[in-house]
């Protein structure tokens, strides 16, 4: 019976944050016009390991519907040890989620977003460690986010670095 309740708890947290979470997270990319298609960034020099665009938008798909379930599981455990503070880091990396494409794709400033992305990274690093402690599942699904995050700073440094002073 408690399983059944949990697990009825859980989706009606889903029920907002995977909506939340994928919308503001398309709509921050829509406003900074982010991606290929941007002028700005179509003339950058891109490294050999680039993704081609279609990529980039069914992996932020796929890992903000997974950060919206990993938070939901976290979400209704509220009280257990630790909660408040993974919430908060886990709150604070999805801002600076949030503002990664602004800076980057809107205000052209790869350097700063690079900044952003890493802190990005260690929030969602401490996160995953404290989501770990409260729902092992929440942990495993920000897996692919931790991955994709590394990844994503790794184009993010090697686009500075091919297009010095862009």
């Amino acid at each position: 019976m408690a399983d059944t309740v949990r697990r009825r708890s859980v989706w009606r947290y889903a029920i907002f944050t995977v909506p939340l979470i994928l919308g503001v997270g398309l709509l921050m990319g829509q406003i900074s016009n982010s991606g290929y298609g941007n002028d700005w960034f179509d003339a950058l020099r891109k490294p050999s390991i680039m993704p081609p665009g279609w990529a980039f938008g069914a992996a932020w798909t796929t890992l903000y519907i997974l950060l919206g379930l990993a938070v939901a599981l976290t979400l209704c455990r509220r009280g257990a040890p630790g909660w408040g503070l993974a919430v908060g880091l886990f709150a604070a990396q999805m801002l600076l989620n949030f503002a990664w494409s602004p800076v980057f794709f809107g205000a052209r400033r790869p350097e700063p977003a690079l900044f952003i992305i890493v802190l990005m990274l260690v929030l969602s690093i401490a996160a995953t460690f404290l989501f770990s402690r409260i729902d092992r599942r929440a942990a495993w699904l920000m897996v692919p986010y931790l991955a994709w995050l590394g990844f994503a700073s790794l184009l993010n440094y090697r686009i500075i670095e091919l297009n010095p002073g862009a």
